[in-house]
């Protein structure tokens, strides 16, 4: 029996995802502000200006209004910008049913709060509902999906029901679908991931070789499950899907807006003239923001990000920022890996409510 899903965003990776819906036989709507966008969907099948050259399932069906589009659905998917999520939220929820599965695949943390999306959500929602968030992330890119290239994400959540469920509603034979209990740690790694894409796109720009690059992905990686690790996820969801996988995908392809965007920045672009060009949102830019203010919160030292924050938002040049990163003090590598190494971390993350489904 087909669910009726309803797909809140309609940009590049929202219209990915409701192709692979409709393609599992389920009654897909897609939801956007633009009545021009949704009369495009709906006549022609396309979304030109997020996925040109690709045609959407005919089954899909576009809405501008949320009320309409969300009507009687049993799965709601926010696919919008991570500063756009509580407002949406706001507008859900007077009309959102406690029974709706609620699923977000925005990679990102809040501004002004640095909260993670998941967060976000539940302090918007009351009753169960909060029961049934499920995160969905993992190294995935919009153009490659529609293409119905091979793709493997992730999808996590505090109630393990939801997650299997999302699951099933979403694999097929070209979409895999893993479930992950950390709802933590798969929402910091999708969202630092573009952090570090920047900096790989940056040295780009300034003509840097595979050393830096490698160089940048593994401390990189090492910020990331630092902060992680801090507040509360396991060290081993980073060497996955939702870390690892997705650090790959963000800092070498083709498709990756924050690689690109750091590219233009490495050689000398301004920042908003790189924005204006783009024409899409650049998530790690805000996301640099937003976590540079949580690294001081939390006293966890994260030198990468520090260093593209003052290239981003203080006005320091990518070649000098990339000069203090390599003046820092001598370090122990060991140091830096002496809480994601401890044999106890592990056992002691699966003795709490962030461990193994307690209500699944």
């Amino acid at each position: 029996m087909a669910e009726k899903v309803a797909v809140i965003g309609a940009g590049s990776w929202g219209s990915a995802l409701a192709s692979v819906l409709a393609d599992n036989g389920q009654d897909v709507r897609l939801w956007t502000r633009r009545e021009d966008q949704a009369e495009e969907m709906n006549q022609h099948h396309t979304n030109e200006h997020y996925l040109p050259g690709f045609h959407l399932p005919g089954t899909v069906q576009a809405f501008t209004d949320l009320r309409t589009c969300t009507e009687d659905a049993g799965y709601i998917l926010l696919v919008v910008p991570a500063k756009a999520v509580r407002e949406m939220m706001k507008d859900l929820r007077s009309f959102l049913s406690e029974e709706a599965v609620l699923i977000h695949a925005s990679k990102g943390i809040e501004p002004g709060t640095s909260k993670r999306i998941s967060e976000v959500m539940e302090e918007e929602l009351t009753g169960t509902a909060a029961n049934h968030i499920v995160v969905l992330s993992g190294p995935s890119h919009a153009e490659e999906v529609c293409e119905k290239q091979p793709t493997t994400v992730t999808v996590s959540s505090s109630h393990k029901p939801s997650a299997e469920k999302v699951q099933g509603l979403f694999m097929n034979n070209y979409f895999r679908v893993y479930t992950n209990q950390d709802i933590i740690g798969v929402e910091i790694g999708g969202a630092l991931k573009n952090i570090i894409a920047l900096g790989i796109g940056m040295t780009d720009g300034l003509g840097f070789g595979d050393n830096a690059k490698a160089a940048f992905m593994t401390r990189g990686l090492a910020e990331i499950s630092r902060l992680g690790v801090t507040l509360g996820a396991s060290p081993l969801t980073f060497n996955g899907l939702s870390g690892l996988g997705d650090l790959i995908v963000t800092c070498f392809s083709r498709h990756s807006r924050n690689r690109r965007a750091g590219d233009k920045l490495g050689r000398g672009a301004h920042l908003d003239d790189v924005l204006e060009e783009m024409g899409m949102v650049v998530e790690g830019v805000r996301t640099t923001k937003a976590v540079h203010g949580l690294a001081q919160a939390q006293n966890v030292e994260m030198p990468i990000t520090e260093a593209l924050y003052d290239v981003l938002f203080e006005g320091t040049k990518p070649e000098e920022s990339v000069r203090q990163l390599m003046a820092r003090e001598r370090k122990h590598e060991e140091e830096n890996m002496s809480l994601l190494l401890d044999p106890d971390f592990q056992r002691k993350w699966d003795d709490t409510s962030q461990g193994p489904w307690t209500n699944g």
